[in-house]
This record gives C-alpha cells, structure tokens and sequence, in this order.
C-alpha cells in the first residue's frame, strides 16, 4: 500500500489546488482553493474559457461580482469530481470588515444554491482568521453556513475560532515552518526541526491536542506543506490539504505509515482550557512575531492575486 492510500484510512485527505484536471487521480475527498491558486489556473490555456464563459454570461458586473461568479465556476467544476466539499475563499481584502464579509460569503453561498449545490453539505466559505473574520463565521454559522478560518498560525486564532463554533479552521504548517528557518538563519539544523521537531507540525499538533481533549468539534485541517515529513508527521489529523506535488510524493511511496495523532494520544499533555476576548486576541496575536508576521504577509499576498485576477477580466 502506498502511503497516499495508508493515509486516507486515518486522515480525510484534501487536495489543495485550483487546477481540478490533477484532481480525480489522487482521489481526495474534500477540496481548497484560495485566490492564488484560482489565479494560476485561470491563466492556464485549459482554464481561459471558464474565465470566458462568466465574462460573457454576465458582461456588466462589478469586478467583485465576477470574481465570487468565477470562484463558485472552478468551485462546481471541482465538486464534479469529489464527494466532499469544496472551499472558496471570499476576497481577503474584505479581512478586518465583518460585514462585508457577512455580504460575500452569503453571496457565494447563494451562486452555489443557485447551481443546485447543497451548500451545507458541500462548501465551506474561506475567511482569513482575523479577529472580524472570526466574528463573520460565528454569525456564518448560526445561518448554516459553514466556514473555513484560513491564514490560521497561532494557538489564540484556534482557540477563539472555536469559541465561535466554526466547522473547520486551516492551520498552516509550510509557512510557520518558513519563518522558524528564517529566522534561524545559519543556525538551523533541518535534521533536527524536521517531524516533529517541525514547529509548523508542533503547532497543529497542539491545536489538534487540545480540540479533541476538551471536546471541541471544529476540525482541524493541517495545510500549506512544504515536504512529505510534515505530513507523515501529522498523520491522524481530522483533514490534511495537500498540493498535487506533495499527492504524487505520498503515491510514490511505501513505507509503513501509523497515525501520530489521535483522540487517545491527545489526552498525554493536558492541555488548561482557554477562553478569549477580542483584547486578549490581539494582545496575544501581536506578542506572537511569527503568527502577525504571517497573517499580515498572507493577506497581502491574496489581496495581491485577488488585483492580478481582477485584471485578467480586462484582458
């Protein structure tokens, strides 16, 4: 058995990417998008005439009601090929507004009903985990509108997303594990940060620890890896999102492969209960260098493509 498929028995695997023709040969259940990754599949020849076919469908919208009509486009495409769900992420320059964000994830929610989609059953609407995203889910939810918190680095963003009843929260392991080596320099030592010693994989596994022993449903989806270790590693987590490369890396390999974490392992380090505030939020976040570092570098960098994709409807 390859270690793609040993996976699968413990851990819902999620394929992270916007380009669905690598989908259906890794068979993932669920699957993510972000602005990023529709940017790059929407410049790929393959991928020009969906952009086409919203443009010409709906030639006087406004830029913002173009994008959600593309997103939930590659969105119903992708749901075609899986059995799970689909996450599409609403415009990360509405990050610090809680109810513009209320406003376009019930507008993509609508788009998908629209196409016969169960919304409920089937999508998850993306927020970066700013304290006013955070707030837009907790309501999100209360409508049966499940949420995705994404750009997620710091115990805190988990912590309070739970405190808000979100079905998923998207902790990043790549691009904490980026800014450790970064911020080390010469001195790090990849044999020695590499499993779990890995403080991207440290921080979910805490996150995930700590959800399941004070009974905490939201799920927790490792994401944004950066080698096959990092995965291995948290093998046992609720979901896994893995890029197409990393899929066919997994596929190809054969080694043994056991859950590090689980239900019964997570009761081994008591983790004490927190409870939040919006100041205690942003006091810890901002104590935090590495998670307000890459929080405010994340939302850039999708504000960023969301501009570039804006641009391609004027091509």
């Amino acid at each position: 058995m390859n270690q793609l498929d040993a996976l699968k028995q413990f851990t819902t695997v999620v394929a992270d990417t916007g380009d669905f023709h690598q989908i259906a040969q890794y068979q993932p259940t669920d699957a993510t998008t972000n602005p990023s990754l529709i940017l790059k599949a929407a410049q790929m020849p393959a991928y020009r005439a969906l952009l086409d076919e919203v443009l010409s469908q709906h030639p006087k919208a406004a830029f913002d009601e173009t994008m959600d009509r593309l997103l939930v486009r590659f969105g119903c495409d992708i749901l075609s090929l899986l059995p799970g769900r689909v996450s599409t992420e609403v415009d990360a320059r509405l990050s610090f507004d809680t109810a513009a964000t209320l406003a376009r994830a019930r507008r993509i929610t609508q788009l998908y009903q629209a196409q016969g989609i169960n919304t409920q059953e089937r999508v998850l609407i993306k927020i970066a985990a700013t304290w006013e995203g955070i707030q837009a889910a907790q309501v999100l939810e209360k409508e049966g509108i499940h949420t995705n918190l994404t750009l997620l680095f710091a115990f805190e963003q988990a912590v309070a997303c739970a405190q808000s009843g979100v079905k998923l929260i998207s902790p990043f392991v790549g691009r904490i594990y980026d800014w450790h080596k970064k911020a080390a320099g010469a001195t790090w030592d990849e044999a020695a940060r590499a499993g779990v010693n890995d403080p991207g994989v440290q921080s979910v596994s805490q996150i995930y620890n700590y959800f399941k022993q004070h009974g905490i449903a939201t799920e927790v989806m490792g994401a944004s890896f950066r080698n096959i270790g990092q995965i291995t590693a948290l093998a046992g987590c609720d979901l896994l999102t893995i890029a197409p490369e990393l899929l066919a890396q997994l596929q190809a390999q054969t080694a043994a492969l056991s859950p590090a974490l689980s239900v019964a392992l997570s009761r081994q380090s008591p983790i004490e209960r927190v409870v939040l505030n919006e100041a205690q939020f942003r006091y810890a976040l901002n104590e935090d260098a590495m998670a307000s570092d890459k929080l405010a570098e994340g939302i850039r960098a999708f504000c960023a493509d969301a501009r570039k994709l804006e641009a391609l409807f004027l091509a």
